[in-house]
């Protein structure tokens, strides 16, 4: 059994901010692959499931973000998971948005959920870091992550939440590789293949193609005796 954790603060008011990615990406999982209903438990929200062959249980805190390790720590001791069996995901300032990373240890980097459950667990937990950007100075960061989403981001931010849905099932595997390229296909999707000079090929240049008809010359129609004596005299 794997817990899956997604960090974020409750109620609608911090609903679509940059800091609850995490909570997003768990929402969307649970939607697109049919997991149980949200319910309340362990201080926060839970919904089970399964992703391939492995039994999967979601979890939004709801402790608020500093306090995040106390839900994760409940729920954690009810179905007896190990540490390496817990992942969690949540912003990172460091990774431009839309960008997504899959890491295995390592410090919380001033992250305060992430520091909160070191608390409980240490670091050895694994992490899905999902890019929101940095606003370029320190003393902004606390009202960057607590802002909203801008429009111009939206569609960059439900490819970023499809694919990590699409590649669910190779993380529950430990895929990371092929969960990462689900999550790219997504993002930055390969574009359509053109002909030599950039352009579409020709339907009549086509392999298998139909070959153009022949144009015929008009035949030229029969001149009359005085056309014919006409000329006689002009030689």
């Amino acid at each position: 059994m794997l817990l899956w954790v997604g960090l974020g603060n409750p109620g609608a008011k911090y609903a679509r901010n940059r800091h609850n990615i995490g909570f997003m990406a768990l929402d969307r999982i649970a939607q697109d692959h049919h997991f149980g209903p949200w319910r309340a438990k362990f201080q926060g929200q839970v919904s089970e499931g399964r992703l391939g062959s492995e039994r999967i249980v979601l979890l939004k805190p709801e402790t608020f973000m500093n306090l995040s390790g106390q839900s994760v720590r409940a729920a954690a001791d009810f179905y007896k998971t190990d540490t390496s069996e817990i992942t969690v995901f949540h912003d990172e300032l460091d990774l431009a948005p839309g960008k997504c990373r899959v890491k295995q240890g390592g410090g919380h980097a001033g992250h305060n959920g992430l520091r909160s459950i070191h608390q409980h667990f240490g670091p050895e937990y694994a992490r899905v870091r999902l890019g929101i950007g940095h606003p370029g100075h320190k003393d902004r960061v606390a009202g960057y992550v607590l802002s909203d989403f801008a429009k111009s981001e939206q569609d960059m931010l439900d490819d970023l939440l499809r694919g990590i849905s699409d590649g669910a099932v190779e993380l529950a595997a430990g895929n990371g590789p092929k969960f990462l390229n689900a999550v790219a296909l997504r993002v930055s999707p390969p574009r359509p293949s053109t002909g030599t000079q950039g352009k579409p090929t020709p339907a009549s240049d086509a392999p298998g193609a139909a070959p153009a008809p022949v144009q015929k010359r008009a035949a030229e129609s029969p001149r009359s005796p005085f056309e014919k004596l006409k000329d006689h005299f002009r030689k």
